[in-house]
């Protein structure tokens, strides 16, 4: 998570949290609200200026503004201390609660426009109107001064608006990125706000506003209600004119890289890693165009990374490996192996060209694999003309034996009783107890599985040869089965390095259930 921020406000307001926790919301929701009475001073200043009221009058028009503030500002922070209330939860309780984190989040970044939408009716209703209303009766005002002390006072609201904005935007941002540290930021916000635009738009012209009423009113020594709707008149065209056009133009210098970086952004989104927004500037933004470039960059080489592990690792080991659960100090795992291999191959190898030899043992795994990895195994490794395939690890399986067993029966099936060509294969299936990690050294890696029941399991395909079966399986694998699988008991071998002999059973595959059929048969219970 990067830092809250390094400018002084933003490490005064870090601070302030770290210190106060769950009263921080509340403790600078009211301190921010004491704002307003500098605004209503500094408009009341200026009213002065262009009246030339009595000392009482003024004292009384200054205590009702005053007054009518106090109510307005406690209005707004009690409004506000319900809105921020899931903030103090959060902060104070149960930090994992995702809930109440993501509801937090929500309230935490809605609560500047919430104030912009709703929050400037108290001030307009509850100061600006009876305000105005009370300066033009307690200082005898014509009526018609009611409308430039009340244009005068909503100028001074929307600029008192525009700062509460960005002093809760910035007084929140501690909270945001703490809750952040726990739901992780959103891909899209789903909150609507002020557009970047608006705020630089709204913001400087505003400001001129309020500049042009001070000077008008300090060098021509007021001039009562004409001279306030003048100058407000005259402030608002020069923002309008002069000052709105920088901000134009200070907005299209702005959001045009923006809008380059949303764009490229939106390709990303959609899978489109070779999206690249011009750098066309030499400022911040340039910078952080180039930056999106280089990260872009880098997500099209982990994407080229992840296709070539599709193509040399199954999927469910891919994702495995990318994933935050890998570990690459290995695990243990109970499984059941799959070996395959072709019977006479070698002959078939020799009397053969080279072409043909690849595209039949491509053949063979194009028909095999995909069996493999739809009873959710994976192909541990391609040995010659046979594989390995583990079904249990990395992903784990109760039912790991019956899925081995009916790919084993299936594959069979499909090369020894289809119409694919001369090749026949035998399959050994063997269950047990194996460590399953990333193998190798110097550089180059292989997620496998090691342990006896892999040998066993190439040693019970050998012994489809001698027995004349296509699929044998061990007792092992035998007493994990369901009732669903039926399997012929083949007595006990000796297998090849293997101590003691090894009780195996035949599952009945295609037209092997024909003539081997009067033998007994028994069900996996």
């Amino acid at each position: 998570m990067q830092a809250v921020g390094t400018d002084l406000p933003q490490r005064f307001f870090t601070w302030c949290y770290r210190r106060l926790g769950r009263r921080y919301p509340a403790v600078f929701m009211a301190l921010e609200l004491q704002t307003a009475w500098f605004v209503t001073i500094g408009v009341l200043a200026l009213l002065h200026v262009y009246y030339d009221a009595p000392h009482h009058d003024l004292m009384v028009v200054i205590g009702i503004t005053l007054a009518l503030t106090g109510i307005a500002v406690a209005v707004t922070f009690v409004r506000s201390l319900g809105y921020l209330r899931p903030l103090s939860q959060w902060i104070a309780g149960d930090r994992e609660d995702q809930a109440l984190a993501t509801k937090a989040w929500e309230r935490a970044v809605g609560l500047p426009i919430d104030q912009i939408r709703s929050g400037l009716k108290v001030p307009i209703f509850l100061v600006g109107v009876p305000a105005s209303i009370a300066g033009v009766i307690v200082l005898g005002l014509s009526p018609l001064s009611f409308f430039p002390i009340l244009a005068a006072a909503l100028v001074a609201i929307g600029y008192s608006g525009i700062l509460h904005f960005f002093a809760v935007e910035g007084g929140l941002r501690p909270v945001v990125v703490d809750i952040n540290r726990v739901v992780p930021p959103p891909l899209r916000t789903g909150h609507r706000s002020i557009p970047l635009r608006w705020k630089l738009m709204a913001a400087l012209p505003m400001i001129n506003v309020i500049t042009g009423l001070v000077v008008a009113a300090l060098s021509g020594g007021g001039g009562g209600g004409t001279g306030l709707g003048v100058d407000v008149l005259i402030a608002t065209g020069v923002a309008v004119t002069i000052a709105l056009e920088l901000s134009v133009l200070l907005t299209r210098s702005l959001l045009r890289p923006i809008g380059d970086l949303q764009v490229g952004i939106e390709a990303v989104r959609r899978g489109d890693y070779s999206a690249a927004v011009p750098v066309t500037t030499a400022d911040e933004l340039g910078d952080l165009s180039a930056a999106f470039n280089q990260m872009v960059a880098g997500l099209a080489e982990r994407e080229r990374i992840r296709e070539a592990f599709g193509t040399y690792l199954d999927k469910e080991v891919a994702d495995y490996i990318l994933s935050d659960g890998y570990d690459p100090q290995g695990f243990e795992a109970e499984t059941s192996l799959l070996f395959l291999d072709v019977r006479d191959f070698t002959s078939f190898a020799a009397r053969s060209e080279a072409p043909e030899v690849v595209a039949a043992v491509n053949h063979l795994f194009e028909i095999a694999v995909p069996i493999i990895a739809g009873e959710g195994g994976h192909v541990d490794k391609f040995v010659g003309d046979g594989l390995l395939a583990v079904f249990g690890a990395p992903e784990r399986f109760a039912d790991h034996a019956d899925r081995a067993v009916r790919a084993a029966v299936a594959i069979a099936q499909r090369v020894n009783h289809g119409a694919n060509g001369w090749l026949r294969i035998g399959i050994g299936v063997n269950s047990g107890r194996v460590v399953a990690g990333s193998i190798g050294g110097a550089g180059r890696l292989d997620f496998s599985v090691i342990g006896d029941p892999v040998n066993v399991a190439a040693r019970v395909e050998a012994a489809t040869r001698e027995l004349d079966e296509e699929v044998l399986i061990t007792a092992s694998t035998r007493a994990l089965l369901g009732k669903s699988i039926v399997v012929r008991p083949r007595g006990s071998h000796q297998l090849k390095g293997i101590e003691g002999s090894v009780e195996l059973f035949a599952p009945v595959v295609g037209a092997a259930a024909g003539p081997k059929s009067a033998e007994p048969a028994a069900r996996a219970d």
